[in-house]
């Protein structure tokens, strides 16, 4: 593949959406060819998936089947899109990726990191990230900052012991596996922004 991957990562409220937007802003400022995609979702199947794994009415959903539709959105998203634009030379961004499964279901669900990296065999063999930005900022600070959480959403709403174990997870993750890099979320949004551009010209994703 001649493209280049990077997937965002972070607890609830971490404020990926956010830096998202400031990175597509500097991103078509400096004219890279880019796509920016997320998940579960990103493409029409998989954002059928999406709508089954958050709606907050399948509460009995048990965690073996939330972990393997993740993996089934996971599979349709990158043959579906994530892997021709690699393909084509695209720098692709995505909003999660298989270290949300890890940290979620394998962490904080407790089926282990086997079980999840099993299901995500094709991911993890076809399209690993090259580069993985971790917003790194504790769930309390960050449902703090977004003023609790979404009602409608069954992730969001497991509760805060929850959202803990992901967060450890998550630190775990970024100790084992170099990709993960860790960016100090603690100042503000611009502040947070500028440190993941920098980190995208030391990498030379982007021109300084």
């Amino acid at each position: 593949m001649k493209g280049f991957f990077v997937t965002f990562e972070g607890c609830e409220g971490s404020g990926k959406s956010t830096q998202l937007k400031l990175l597509a802003q500097k991103l078509d400022e400096a004219g890279v060819d880019y796509i920016l995609t997320r998940e579960p979702g990103g493409s029409p199947i998989a954002e059928r998936i999406r709508e089954i794994i958050l709606d907050g009415r399948n509460t009995a959903m048990c965690d073996e089947c939330e972990a393997l539709l993740y993996a089934a959105a996971r599979v349709q998203h990158l043959k579906e899109r994530v892997i021709p634009a690699l393909e084509a030379g695209k720098l692709v961004i995505c909003d999660r990726y298989v270290y949300s499964s890890l940290a979620y279901q394998g962490y904080a669900r407790g089926l282990g990191e086997d079980y999840v990296a099993d299901i995500n065999a094709f991911a993890l063999k076809n399209c690993p990230p090259d580069l993985t930005i971790f917003l790194n900022i504790s769930p309390e600070d960050a449902f703090e900052r977004k003023h609790g959480a979404d009602e409608g959403d069954r992730i969001e709403q497991l509760g805060l012991a929850f959202h803990k174990k992901v967060y450890e997870g998550y630190l775990a993750l970024a100790r084992r596996y170099p990709d993960i890099c860790p960016i100090d979320c603690s100042g503000t949004k611009y502040e947070t922004g500028d440190k993941i551009w920098q980190l995208f010209v030391e990498r030379g994703i982007v021109k300084g």
